[in-house]
């Protein structure tokens, strides 16, 4: 077992990685396979020490065939072990006949899968059905299988993937097994950590089967996962004799009539991430109480565009739509904000606002969720979810920059970086302002690497990181349910100053 990598790959692309293995480089199948089976077999026993009485349900493919092999090494065990087929068995080739016939062999039994099965006595239920391969809705047996294994109450261990998930979008294909662990071989299938996947994943462990980092070389993922420990290395210490005029500075403009909260909490996070300096523009009956309660923003009322101008001329980087609206004053800030030539993030209402006259352009950042993300391709929120990466990669394609599609396993697209998929981040944070919290992020981490070419696309990649990581910071401290974002702007400066904490 190995920590997660950082390479993400599509069903198809893993099936060419078995190949290469198998036939350039020699490695039987057969021990592919066997590896696969005694690396689930080993989690299993490492993570319920207790259990003795398991049930494992295979289908006819491969993931059948890993299936008997977890079976087989669990009878030598001494385990109490059932083994139920789903389909015809008739149909089982290959390495997964070989692996059903030694289960034969050593004594073990295979019960046909009936409708109504009750799993109810088994500890342990392990989800061999369908593997990677699945393209289409789950019905029939195999549809009643996962609903048995769901309904069985007991801790289920699916090998590779839950059956019913899509290996490459994360969506579900009518039913899925509900995993409280997955054990992921050869190559990690991308569409485990977005979407609904996490949600039938459960605890998430990866096994390369032993096959050597060549064979995993020869393919370039389309997606690659993001953490803040392959990030966090863009933090190093600054310079002794920094100033705030090299930090940059953050224009922050929103906050209609009675939404000042949202571009505090997008001013404030720009600040605790290093920004030089940070100004906000809002509604004046906002700019004193915003001030009151951080004082280091300078807040302007503005209700005009005449008086939005000077700001936008200090700004190195500009931040708009948190608390927005979608009023006449909205669409001017937006109007005068798009007139500008420098680095941008745009959110929340002013991507609703763009969605109505869309425009595209190299030097902004994005960051919709699901329905800002389906008003801005014409769609709705269930296609946007159905397949994210589609989505996200329409979006960067349609509007330019860099695209955030926000949500678990937050996506980020850039024309000159390859697809990034963030694995950092909780539950906790389906709370409100946690994206105002992630657009001052970006934005403070922007301001102050303005100059570099790739900066934009690493600041969206950077960012995410920076905000899932400070909020599983604070859900450590306090737990999930309950997070707000001004507790994941309490932990950001801790974040962004690894060296100094750690």
């Amino acid at each position: 077992m190995r920590r997660l990598p950082n390479a993400l790959y599509t069903a198809e692309e893993v099936r060419e990685l078995d190949r290469l293995a198998i036939e350039e480089f020699a490695i039987p199948g057969a021990s592919l396979m066997e590896q696969a089976g005694k690396a689930a077999f080993d989690t299993m026993r490492d993570k319920w020490p207790k259990a003795r009485q398991i049930a494992v349900l295979v289908g006819t493919g491969n993931n059948g065939g890993d299936g008997f092999v977890v079976a087989t090494l669990a009878r030598a065990a001494d385990y109490e072990v059932r083994l139920f087929q789903v389909g015809d068995a008739s149909r089982m080739k290959g390495d997964a006949l070989t692996m059903a016939q030694r289960w034969q062999e050593v004594g073990g039994e295979t019960e046909p899968f009936e409708v109504g099965l009750d799993l109810g006595g088994s500890e342990i239920v392990v989800d061999g059905l369908l593997g990677t391969g699945l393209n289409a809705e789950v019905t029939g047996d195999w549809a009643d299988a996962i609903r048995a294994i769901n309904y069985s109450h007991a801790a289920v261990l699916a090998l590779d993937i839950p059956s019913g998930l899509d290996a490459n979008s994360g969506s579900v294909l009518g039913v899925a097994v509900n995993a409280h662990l997955t054990v992921s071989f050869i190559g990690l299938k991308r569409g485990l950590m977005t979407g609904v996947g996490p949600r039938h994943v459960g605890q998430l462990v990866y096994d390369d089967c032993r096959v050597p980092p060549d064979v995993l070389m020869k393919i370039q993922p389309s997606c690659s996962r993001l953490g803040f420990d392959g990030l966090g290395h863009l933090l190093g210490p600054r310079p002794r004799d920094t100033h705030k005029g090299q930090c940059g500075h953050v224009l922050v403009i929103g906050g209609e009539s009675g939404m000042s909260g949202a571009v505090r909490l997008a001013a404030e996070a720009a600040a605790r991430v290093g920004a030089g300096l940070v100004s906000v523009a809002t509604r004046p009956e906002h700019a004193a109480s915003i001030s009151s309660v951080c004082p280091e923003l300078m807040c302007h009322g503005v209700d005009s565009v005449a008086a939005l101008r000077p700001l936008l001329a200090k700004a190195s980087v500009i931040a708009i739509g948190p608390g927005l609206g979608q009023s006449d004053w909205s669409k001017q800030m937006l109007s005068a904000v798009l007139e500008q030539d420098r680095p941008m993030v745009i959110d929340a209402d002013a991507l609703n606002l763009l969605a109505t006259e869309p425009v595209s352009r190299k030097q902004w950042i994005l960051t919709p969720h699901p329905g800002e993300a389906a008003r801005l391709l014409g769609t709705d929120t269930a296609t946007v979810q159905q397949d994210r990466f589609a989505a996200v990669i329409e979006l960067q394609q349609r509007y330019g920059g860099s695209v955030i599609l926000k949500g678990a396993g937050t996506l980020v697209a850039s024309a000159d970086m390859p697809l990034g998929l963030c694995s950092e981040g909780n539950p906790g944070m389906a709370s409100g302002g946690m994206g105002d919290v992630l657009t001052g992020v970006i934005a403070g981490l922007l301001a102050q690497r303005t100059q570099a070419e790739t900066m934009q696309a690493l600041a969206a990649r950077l960012g995410v990181c920076v905000h899932g990581h400070a909020a599983d910071m604070a859900a450590h401290d306090g737990g999930e349910r309950g997070l707000l974002a001004s507790d994941v702007i309490a932990m950001l400066r801790e974040t962004v100053n690894p060296a100094q904490f750690s």
